[in-house]
């Protein structure tokens, strides 16, 4: 009970301190949206046209107001137009991070010399957006924010009007329920009102629609599977979910605190290691023959057992070094600088699984056996590209890590990170969902799942930003292979230590790039041979050229692209489930 009065006096505290540092700033100003109109219409040809109307209450000075569309992944806005009652009005139209930005300038006067104060100002936005009706196989969806949760303030209440392109068989859901105070389907029209909704609700509009409505429907999210059963999936297990979650605010919030005791229980019994005789400064030869993407796997920062970036970067330059692959550049007549050529032997007899995983990956985008690494990154913006690189990729990790199963059983124990990875993500999940559904709600009880939710949220990022080797723990001989790695990397990593002990010859610098790639520090590795190595732009040796051209830079960008593409593409396994719509957004008053 002490706890939880604890957390409950610091969230009040914070919240309290920061609605008077609000006030101190902006005493003089504040404003209000009385009421706000939605009327929405759905064009048979899949075109949504949307006009807006928000009454506006100012008191103070104040210079204009703005309005934020957000945009899924093809989703477009057109024909923008806005007028305003009440004020002289300008505007402009910008595009930023995925949302189309409307600004709009009020004035008292007609010469736009003077902003407006204490005064009541209409503003209307009407726009036309296509890609935001889906029709799926065997219905039409709209899944549509008629009130955002990115606004600065409130809303008294909002006032919906949907015209629907035929009047049977459609069927509509309005969410949160709580905000409904009245609503009716009258033909092809749906009518709506809410009550007031809060600064971070939102209001969403669901309504499914016979595919004999529309003709044509060129301007409509076309999905070649049957929606109408996921949807109502989806909204009902959203919706059953929220009410379950409402009955229990007190409990949940209150067993958030069980997270960090059952962390520091898991580093206490899994995670301490074991002591070893081992008392080494740094190492300056390899301390294992173990392949780069190996040594990546085992003793690099990350998951033990499992490859990461640095590691497939490894293992390419260690085809280089086999002459599987070679390096050649080729000046670009255009531009006049070096593009980086990689060239693929053909001979790949005698490469394990994995390094046949790569060289396959590499040659999927080569043409005649020579892959411009220049290009791969427009290459992998593409979705279907991206999609099957970023497969390979996990499909390599996979083989790499099965390869590694046993001696990575026999060199740490996963116990404690096992629990871990478990209540990270659990902790987090359960947090968004406390914290969220805390704001929400509209029982006091509220204060305990928000305190619950931030906290969790807090907590389970940190220590999911760990490592596995903070709560799992090496073997003893695990653990001295660890820090044999780890003294490697450090002398990688350390100028002074190269310079006073330096490779006798370039073979051994070559196996510091490799390694050093492996252990991220490749870059540190390059600049200490520019140093130490006079001669270094007249090796033609392919791997300093790889280096020299910045292919190490251009493949981590390409992967880079292929992960974005990945995370930015979207399907509809989420439609139908609350706050998944399209529209919504927010905006405020500057």
């Amino acid at each position: 009970m002490n706890v939880k009065k604890t957390f409950t006096i610091i969230l009040l505290f914070l919240l309290l301190f920061s609605t008077l540092s609000a006030v101190a700033a902006d005493d003089d100003k504040s404003y209000t949206i009385d009421q706000a109109f939605v009327d929405l219409t759905v064009e048979n040809n899949g075109l949504l046209h949307v006009d807006e109307r928000y009454d506006y209450s100012f008191h103070g000075q104040f210079n204009g107001v703005y309005r934020d569309i957000p945009l899924k992944a093809g989703e477009s806005v057109e024909n923008i137009n806005i007028s305003v009652d009440g004020a002289y009005a300008s505007h402009t139209v910008s595009d930023e991070d995925g949302k189309k930005h409307l600004k709009i300038y009020l004035y008292s006067d007609e010469g736009h010399t003077n902003g407006i104060k204490d005064c009541d100002v209409s503003v209307h936005i009407s726009y036309d957006m296509k890609n935001v009706v889906t029709l799926f196989k065997d219905v039409g969806g709209l899944q549509y924010k008629l009130w955002g949760d990115e606004w600065d303030v409130g809303v008294g209440t909002v006032n919906v009007k949907v015209h629907l392109p035929g009047d049977k068989g459609n069927e509509y859901f309005l969410n949160p329920q709580e905000f409904n105070v009245s609503s009716e389907l009258n033909k092809n029209t749906i009518t709506a009102k809410t009550s007031e909704i809060p600064k971070g609700d939102y209001y969403e509009l669901l309504v499914l629609m016979p595919l004999d409505d529309f003709h044509d429907a060129t301007n409509a999210k076309h999905v070649d599977d049957d929606g109408r059963e996921m949807i109502m999936k989806n909204l009902n297990d959203s919706v059953n979910g929220r009410n379950f979650w409402n009955a229990a605010y007190v409990i949940l919030g209150l067993l958030s605190l069980l997270s960090p005791i059952v962390a520091l229980l898991t580093y206490l019994i899994f995670g301490r290691e074991p002591k070893v005789m081992y008392e080494e400064i740094y190492e300056r030869e390899l301390p294992t023959d173990d392949p780069p993407e190996v040594v990546n796997a085992l003793y690099s920062s990350g998951n033990v057992g499992t490859p990461n970036m640095d590691g497939f970067e490894a293992a390419i330059l260690n085809l280089i070094d086999k002459k599987v692959l070679s390096i050649e550049t080729v000046t670009d007549e255009d531009t006049e600088t070096k593009d980086l050529i990689i060239k693929f032997s053909g001979n790949t007899s005698g490469l394990k699984s994995n390094e046949k995983q790569i060289y396959d990956i590499l040659h999927r985008f080569s043409n005649n056996d020579r892959l411009n690494l220049s290009i791969l990154n427009s290459r992998l913006s593409t979705e279907s590209n991206a999609k099957w690189f970023m497969g390979q990729f996990n499909d390599w990790q996979d083989n790499v890590s099965a390869s590694l199963e046993f001696r990575a059983d026999e060199e740490f124990n996963y116990t404690g990170t096992t629990i871990i990875a478990v209540l990270g993500v659990g902790g987090l999940l359960f947090g968004v969902l406390l914290a969220v559904l805390g704001v929400w709600t509209e029982l006091k009880s509220g204060i305990y799942s928000i305190a619950g939710g931030i906290f969790l949220i807090i907590f389970s990022l940190l220590i999911m930003k760990l490592d596995d080797k903070r709560f799992g723990k090496w073997t003893p001989e695990g653990r001295v292979r660890y820090l044999k790695w780890k003294n490697f990397k450090k002398f990688l990593n350390d100028y002074s230590l190269i310079k006073e002990h330096p490779p006798e010859s370039i073979v051994i610098w070559k196996k510091y790039l490799i390694y050093g790639t492996a252990l991220g520090v490749a870059d540190k590795v390059y600049d200490a041979m520019k140093l130490q190595e006079q001669e270094i732009y007249g090796y033609d040796e392919d791997i300093f050229m790889y280096h020299r051209y910045g292919g190490s830079y251009m493949m981590h960008s390409a992967i880079m692209s292929g992960q974005s593409t990945m995370s930015s593409s979207s399907d509809s396994g989420g439609f139908g489930g609350l706050g998944g719509g399209s529209g919504g957004g927010g905006g405020g008053a500057f």
